[in-house]
């Protein structure tokens, strides 16, 4: 299974003719292409799959997906699943 995952961008910049980004994933920042979403500013969320800045998303539907990864998550310790 595949999963984009929400993050906040916090740099653009050009990078050998792309636009890149750094994405903070609530304290863990990775960098994606932007190339895809051009309007994307500084302080909007994305969603990233694969190196990959997919689309723009509202800070409330961020915190959305967060949560329900979250409680995904949760679920799978207490029962005892893995995801896979």
């Amino acid at each position: 299974m595949c999963l984009g995952v929400p993050g906040k961008i916090i740099e653009i910049r050009d990078q050998n003719g792309l636009r890149m980004g750094k994405i903070d994933f609530g304290g863990v920042v990775r960098e994606a292409c932007l190339e895809a979403i051009p309007e994307a500013q500084i302080g909007e969320y994305t969603i990233v799959h694969a190196g990959f800045a997919l689309n723009i998303l509202s800070e409330e539907d961020a915190r959305e997906t967060l949560e329900l990864l979250r409680e995904i998550t949760s679920f799978e310790n207490e029962s005892g699943l893995e995801a896979g």
